[in-house]
């Protein structure tokens, strides 16, 4: 027997209160909080006792995995989808999320296993005439556009898949509660019970959830706690490119990044993103640069441009894109202050061609060689890649995986790479690549003009 009672929820953090404030006692966001109703049960019968394992006597038997049919999916799920598991996807509107798990549910389909796609945002025709232009239409892939949660964990059971599919997890709602979906109660509550009834029975499910303008998932924080793994998809809407990126994930790493490019018939993987991102990179012009950076165990080149200006305001522009801006705006004063180069009155640009965005200090290096390359209006040898992280000193600091960026830059004919002093070591490259090793800023740049 259960009693309904009203709380003030906040929609940003899911703060509970038993009246209403303007700002949240808790995040501090304003005109967030929200009546709704709650359903407090009685406490049942006291459950039986757990039984303890030793640790040591817990069997190490491999995870079973599923393959989802698009190896680069696989490789950032951490071999394919564990049954009974809960993923959760996120990305900005239009991004793609919906095309990817259709094309997803095509390679499990085609493999034999069952797949129910709940809609809850487009109609069952929508959903046909994408299926249509993606060539993904098996008799495996079910599809019931519903929003009630309940009626359409009752299809599941009807039909037992191997995946389930909830698109969108903001757009379902359980009608044991009274507040709208989409809240933060409904979306706490819709994943506890997709949480308690696929683990028990083996159904793999992926959850797409929305995104707030500042780009984290919408909900509660808690949402991606109860999940097993958390994926971003991402990427420049004016760009053709797209990276699946896991931040959590219990049955894998959460370094890998996975590359499509969208075209008319769906999403393809993109196996060698380098040659891709430097495909239209001009070898001539100055501030270009090339740059390495390691996405899980896959090394990428990427082009670095900067563009340097006088300015015309009081306070030069500072715009960065693709890159840490707070890292860019350090490489800057070093420069100023370390090594004299005018930028104080200067509006400087930095941008990551192909539209990847990258954090990595790894990158350092190359971003002051653009910045000085368009200072002096001097273009950078076309041969040359550049890794390293700089420091306020004007160091240059060692990064990780030095081996595998080199031998990526080898493979797609640089000549030359630049990188930390301490990287360097006798008899550990091949004849191809020349490796140079600098202890300082200043000195890269001796070599590099």
């Amino acid at each position: 027997m259960s009693r309904t009672r009203t709380r003030f929820v906040c929609q940003q953090c899911g703060h509970e209160a038993v009246k209403w404030h303007g700002r949240c006692p808790q995040c501090g966001a304003w005109n967030a909080m929200v009546e709704e109703l709650v359903a407090s049960r009685r406490p049942q019968d006291r459950p039986p006792a757990a039984e303890a394992v030793a640790l040591a006597h817990v069997p190490m038997d491999a995870e079973p995995r599923l393959a989802t049919g698009i190896a680069e999916c696989d490789r950032v799920l951490g071999g394919g989808l564990v049954p009974g598991s809960l993923v959760l996807i996120g990305g900005d509107p239009g991004i793609g999320k919906s095309t990817l798990l259709l094309q997803i549910s095509d390679g499990l389909a085609r493999a034999g296993r069952r797949v129910l796609y709940v809609s809850a945002e487009e109609s069952l025709r929508q959903v046909r005439m994408r299926a249509e232009r993606l060539g993904a239409l098996h008799p495996n892939v079910w599809v019931v556009a519903e929003t009630n949660l309940d009626a359409a964990l009752a299809a599941a059971e009807r039909l037992h898949p191997h995946l389930l599919v909830i698109d969108s997890i903001q757009t379902v709602y359980l009608t044991d509660l009274g507040s709208a979906p989409g809240s933060v109660s409904q979306v706490r509550e819709c994943t506890a019970r997709l949480l308690q009834t696929c683990k028990p029975r083996d159904w793999a499910t992926f959850i797409v959830g929305h995104v707030t303008k500042d780009g984290q998932l919408a909900g509660p924080r808690m949402l991606e706690h109860m999940v097993d793994a958390v994926l971003y998809f991402e990427g420049e809407r004016h760009h053709a490119y797209r990276m699946l990126r896991a931040v959590k994930n219990r049955f894998g790493s959460t370094h890998e990044m996975a590359i499509f490019e969208m075209h008319g018939d769906g999403l393809e993987p993109v196996l060698n993103p380098s040659e891709r991102f430097l495909a239209e990179r001009s070898v001539e012009a100055p501030g270009s640069a090339v740059v390495t950076a390691m996405e899980g165990t896959r090394p990428l080149l990427l082009e670095v441009q900067a563009l340097v200006a006088p300015t015309s305001f009081a306070t030069p522009r500072r715009m960065v894109t693709g890159a840490d801006a707070n890292r860019c705006n350090l490489i800057l004063a070093v420069l100023e202050r370390r090594l004299g180069v005018p930028l104080q009155a200067a509006d400087t640009y930095i941008n990551l061609a192909g539209g990847v965005r990258v954090d990595e200090p790894a990158i350092d290096l190359g971003v002051a060689v653009a910045l000085v390359s368009s200072t002096r209006n001097r273009p950078v040898p076309p041969g040359d890649v550049f890794v390293g992280e700089v420091g306020l000193t004007g160091e240059v600091r060692t990064v990780s995986r030095i081996e595998q960026r080199i031998r990526e830059a080898e493979k797609l004919g640089f000549t030359r790479c630049i990188v930390p002093a301490h990287s360097v070591e006798a008899g550990r490259w091949t004849a191809g690549m020349e490796v140079v090793g600098v202890r300082t800023v200043a000195e890269a740049l001796r070599l590099a003009f």
